[in-house]
């Protein structure tokens, strides 16, 4: 959907801007009010920008495998070996002169190092951390490496090229495989030591895409350092690091899952993507968007007795005790959103879940039912409509939505839609 409307501070809350809330998440919003009060042409917006331009490489990672691994064991288990990689990610790719991007919540993870680093050294590094994932992890991951320009803003890579190289690592690459851009590629010497494919015959928005066979590792394996971008409280931290040397231990187990561990309803609402001539417009029109989904959300919940998990990118996630709540609140979501002209999809699941503060502000979220109302909303769903889980049916009336069933994964699922 491409848009040309203007957007004006007078659309929200004032309160929203306060210098004090420029700490949630990925989401600048003192940034954003910036360019609400500015032309927002593509001069202007540049403009913006320009403070926040670096060079360098970005790399981005997605686990393999941990769809099937949820179906096999809980949530702590699944946490701590997930743990594991990010470690290592880290551990090497500081040793060289990266610094981690974001908060590492979920499996997937984000590094930066600046031009300064050499290729090769930076290809080693990505295959020392693959073989060492390989030879100490329950799961593998696939990389995604790009050389180019990024707007690092409020600890965050946004921009065109960051954009691409993270859905590159997430739909794109393999467990235990090295992907990396053209722009990467053109920066290795002629007589380089590593053995490197072209993926396809693609040519996506950064170029062609090239396969890391092999290569030398570096020649000395960085001390692991389990202090990545952590978004666990340091007691549930530790207690996660004891749990993944223990993960036999059934009983220490269940103490972790008893002290850490809540059942809650999960109100997942996505907004739809708005483009415009332009990325850098596109990007803020759609940081402005955000700032509505927020805005609208943290409204509702005065009347609603919920709390914001978090809102970034399209998402807004919403967690309640009651799950006629969570339904009213959802539908009042919708129809608020509509009147501003913003589609949205909801999902709604319940369960145990991990609800976590952030070190630098905010909330975060791990658990299955996040998983399954984002899979209902997000891969099946449709703008305008509103779905449960089957979980749902014994808590609510779902007298009026209609009953659907489909195969996901090989597992056949029945949801309902309003």
């Amino acid at each position: 959907m491409t848009t040309t409307r203007k957007f004006t501070t007078e659309q929200y809350n004032p309160a929203l801007f306060d210098i004090s809330q420029d700490i949630i998440g990925s989401l600048p919003l003192t940034l954003i009010k910036n360019w609400l009060v500015s032309e927002q042409t593509q001069q202007a917006t540049l403009e913006l920008l320009e403070p926040y331009k670096v060079k360098g490489y970005a790399i981005s990672s997605d686990s393999a495998g941990l769809t099937k691994l949820t179906k096999q064991k809980g949530l702590l288990e699944i946490l701590a070996i997930i743990n594991q990689p990010k470690e290592i990610v880290y551990s090497v790719g500081t040793a060289i002169g990266g610094e981690g991007v974001g908060i590492w919540a979920a499996d997937n993870t984000q590094m930066f190092y600046p031009a300064s680093v050499q290729p090769e050294t930076l290809l080693s590094a990505l295959l020392t951390i693959q073989r060492q994932i390989s030879e100490t992890c329950q799961i593998k991951i696939g990389l995604g490496a790009h050389y180019g320009e990024f707007y690092y803003i409020n600890g965050g890579l946004y921009g065109l090229e960051a954009d691409v190289i993270e859905e590159i690592a997430e739909n794109d690459t393999e467990g235990g495989e090295i992907v990396i851009s053209q722009g990467f590629y053109e920066l290795l010497p002629e007589n380089h030591n590593f053995t490197i494919t072209q993926k396809s015959e693609v040519v996506t928005q950064i170029g062609k895409l090239f396969r890391v066979v092999d290569g030398p590792s570096l020649t000395e394996i960085p001390s692991l350092n389990p202090q990545y971008p952590i978004p666990y409280s340091e007691d549930f931290y530790a207690d996660l690091l004891a749990y993944g040397n223990r993960l036999t231990d059934t009983e220490f187990g269940k103490q972790l899952a008893d002290k850490y561990l809540q059942n809650k309803v999960v109100v997942l609402i996505e907004r739809e993507t708005e483009e415009a001539q332009s990325h850098e417009i596109g990007m803020f029109t759609n940081l402005a968007l955000t700032a509505e989904l927020k805005d609208t959300g943290l409204q509702l919940l005065q009347k609603y007795n919920g709390v914001e998990v978090k809102v970034v990118g399209s998402i807004g996630i919403y967690v309640f005790d009651e799950a006629d709540t969570a339904l009213n609140f959802a539908q009042a979501f919708r129809q608020e959103l509509a009147a501003q002209n913003i589609a949205s999809r909801t999902g709604i699941d319940a369960g145990s879940i991990l609800l976590f503060d952030l070190a630098a502000g905010g909330r975060d979220i791990a658990g299955n039912p996040v998983n399954v109302a984002s899979k209902m909303a997000q891969d099946k769903g449709q703008f305008g409509k509103l779905y449960l889980s089957s979980t749902l049916k014994t808590l609510v009336d779902v007298s009026q939505f209609t009953q659907i069933t489909y195969t996901v994964s090989g597992v056949e699922i029945t949801i309902y839609e309003a």
